[in-house]
């Protein structure tokens, strides 16, 4: 059993993206071998109101819901977004949020941000957060050249204890690994291991280590990356075949509630 804890569907305003439909992301997910995978929308990144963009992931992926498991992109600046939450969970069946402060132009810390992660949390939905959807080294001039600082992520997460934070798509762990003592990382933070290394520098290794098995889970980031380095990765982490099948599956399964996967 694989479940992947980041794909997305939509288009990309700056390059072109394939197999980037509900159909399309099945065939990339049975040429891989992953049984499950969490989705959000592209286009409610851009869209003036989000909720345009998660309309469209349900109806696109009504016919997949046994393998797709929709997160609703929302955010805390907009006006509506009590009302688009409660939609996304009562009637589009969404399991859990994606949020883009650096896109949407707002800190975690912020007012509007803590209603919106204390109402998560009253629904008991994970919060996941891309680090970046693409390298901004090679950014187009329109998109955002920075990524969301993962202190800022932990600072939250101290904050609201009771929200459960998935990181995406981190290339450095640093501020996670480096913490020491009354520092240590807080318990409601989980990493998705797909861009770190499993060789040079050993960072999903030094995750483990500093977090524990059960609080990292499997990720691909498809469309936007392939799904091989992340498989492949996954075969050399010199773990027990227990713990693998934890970030394969397990971990994920527990906190989307899934019984057995």
């Amino acid at each position: 059993m694989i479940i992947d804890a980041s794909t997305y569907i939509g288009h990309w305003p700056f390059r072109r993206l394939r197999h980037n439909t509900a159909e399309g992301l099945i065939s990339l997910m049975d040429r891989n071998g992953i049984d499950k995978a969490v989705v959000s929308s592209i286009n409610a990144v851009f869209y003036k109101n989000c909720q345009e963009g998660n309309e469209e992931l349900a109806e696109e992926i009504e016919p997949y819901r046994d393998r797709l498991i929709p997160f609703a992109t929302l955010n805390p600046k907009y006006v509506a977004w009590r009302e688009d939450l409660e939609r996304c969970v009562e009637d589009l069946g969404m399991r859990g949020l994606r949020l883009y402060p650096v896109y949407h132009k707002y800190g975690l810390l912020e007012r509007e941000s803590s209603e919106l992660l204390r109402e998560a949390a009253r629904m008991r939905l994970p919060v996941e957060l891309p680090v970046t959807l693409v390298d901004p080294r090679q950014h187009h001039w329109l998109d955002v050249d920075t990524g969301l600082p993962l202190n800022q992520v932990l600072e939250a997460a101290n904050r609201y204890r009771e929200n459960v934070f998935i990181i995406l798509n981190a290339k450095t762990v640093s501020p996670i690994i480096e913490r020491k003592g009354a520092a240590a990382p807080p318990r409601n933070v989980y990493v998705e291991m797909s861009r770190l290394s499993a060789v040079l520098n050993k960072s999903i290794q030094a995750v483990i280590s500093r977090l524990g098995v059960e609080r990292v889970v499997f990720g691909t980031g498809m469309p936007f990356h392939y799904a091989k380095p992340a498989l492949l990765k996954m075969e050399i982490l010199d773990i027990k075949e227990e713990e693998k099948e934890a970030i394969y599956w397990k971990n994920m399964a527990e906190l989307l509630g899934l019984q057995g996967g």
